[in-house]
């Protein structure tokens, strides 16, 4: 059951609208002046979803109460309820201010039920949406706070403390560097969510996933008929990113005119609709990340120095994750438990074999390729010890992996614990043990011929003798 307040000084009429609105469905609190209703809203913290006020009340004009409590804070409920004024003897002036203020009506007495029920009901609805906006913006600055970039390195410590600093400045535009896997996205809702855009949309694009032509349309839009196939008005990701943030990944995968057409557009903060005639202002925060050195396709004229310059404000480097193993302590916890939850296992021990085997490793593909390795291993999870065979790493195999060379024979595990492939190496590689790394000697005892063996060694990176 919602709640409506109504704020009426009128003894009769306010008994009637709490009655009235009780009937509908209403959980109804009436105060008959802004001293209760300032105890209410402001020390009890009641979170109305209407508030129904007459204009002058015997200890003030509540339009000054509303302006306080706005101005008070950007969340709670003087900010996002909306207000409806009943007022005996109105004035332009003052339905003129209430609704710079943001009031959602200003209705004079005596008001039509049906017609006010109307209002009440259409502000109901607006209001329900705005709380769940403000719910999800909560939630997201609670999961993406910067200790959501997890590590106890010197590289991860540095990383949030800039992280920090950012979120509390209004940035225009900003550059996150680093490896694929790294966390470029997770870095850019940080930013997000954590700064002062966080109530307004954040809209990703991956400029490396569209040709030239859809990104530009995706980007700027297109009224109806500006091409083949554009059968109705698209508003562009600029456009929907108004007020908040956009995240343009892999964007020195953009082409150079569309480089230029984004600079204009971040410069005037205008864009074009294509095949539009007019201009439309829009208001956004880029945050721009790539993979490659944007400073080197600069020099090499890859990529235009103009937007280079304008985008990198401010930069975040975030580091490879075999410059920060240590940061594996807590990553690897976080990954298990979150596995743990989401297919119902329960692993809780992870024995030391599998913590060298992590640690030893590079991982080219970063925290991306981590999280898919324990995603892998919790599933296959028996019991609740981390299952080490399912970790399959690249390099990691043989012996390590559970094939043994009994001598005159080969024992090879068929329990997933290792892939075809480094089977295939296994057998190979033994086999020019055996022969002193002599190809043809080795070709002879596994049955084949040297060019075929030849093919594997190279394919395996083996060193041999012809």
């Amino acid at each position: 059951m919602e709640t409506l307040l109504i704020i009426e000084d009128e003894q009769l009429l306010g008994s009637e609208l709490s009655r009235h609105y009780q009937a509908l469905g209403w959980d109804v609190l009436w105060v008959h002046n802004l001293a209760e209703a300032k105890e209410l809203l402001l020390v009890k913290t009641a979170e109305p979803l209407v508030i129904l006020s007459d204009m002058n009340l015997p200890d003030g004009n509540a339009l000054d109460f509303m302006e306080q409590l706005k101005a008070k804070s950007r969340i709670d409920a003087g900010s996002i309820t909306p207000w409806l004024f009943l007022t005996g003897y109105g004035s332009v002036p003052d339905s003129v201010r209430a609704l710079q203020l943001g009031a959602y009506d200003f209705l004079e007495k005596p008001c039509d039920l049906d017609r006010l029920d109307l209002i009440v009901a259409s502000a109901a609805r607006s209001a329900t949406v705005q709380r769940r906006v403000i719910d999800q913006t909560r939630q997201g600055h609670k999961r993406f706070s910067p200790d959501a970039y997890v590590g106890h390195s010197q590289q991860a410590h540095q990383v949030r403390q800039l992280l920090t600093r950012l979120t509390e400045v209004p940035f225009s535009a900003l550059i996150i560097g680093g490896e694929s896997g790294t966390g470029k996205g997770l870095t850019a809702r940080i930013l997000h969510y954590g700064g002062p855009r966080a109530q307004q949309p954040m809209i990703e694009v991956n400029c490396a996933a569209l040709p030239r032509e859809l990104l530009e349309s995706e980007l700027f839009g297109h009224e109806s008929g500006a091409f083949t196939g554009a059968s109705g008005r698209h508003r562009g990701l600029l456009e929907q990113a108004d007020g908040g943030t956009l995240f343009m990944d892999e964007i020195g995968e953009m082409p150079l005119d569309l480089q230029a057409k984004l600079l204009k557009a971040i410069e005037d903060h205008k864009v074009r609709r294509l095949g539009g005639e007019k201009e439309i202002n829009v208001d956004v925060q880029i945050v721009a990340a790539s993979n490659r050195n944007l400073e080197n396709m600069v020099q090499a004229g890859t990529f235009r120095a103009d937007l280079y310059h304008r985008l990198s404000v401010f930069k975040v480097m975030l580091p490879p994750l075999r410059e920060a193993v240590e940061d594996l302590d807590e990553l690897v916890p976080l990954f298990v438990a979150e596995y743990n939850a989401k297919a119902g296992r329960r692993v809780k021990q992870i024995p030391d074999d599998v913590w060298n085997k992590l640690r030893a490793y590079d991982w080219p593909g970063n925290v991306r390729e981590l999280r898919n390795v324990i995603e892998r291993c919790v599933l296959f999870a028996d019991g609740p010890v981390f299952p080490g065979q399912w970790l399959q790493l690249p390099g990691q195999q043989a012996i390590q992996a559970g094939a043994v060379d009994t001598g005159n024979s080969l024992s090879l595990p068929l329990d997933g614990s290792m892939a075809l492939d480094d089977m295939d190496r296994f057998i190979i590689k033994t086999a020019l043990d055996r022969a002193g790394n002599n190809l043809t000697a080795a070709a002879r005892a596994l049955g084949t011929t040297r060019e075929t063996l030849r093919y594997r060694v190279r394919k395996y990176q083996l060193n041999v003798t012809e």
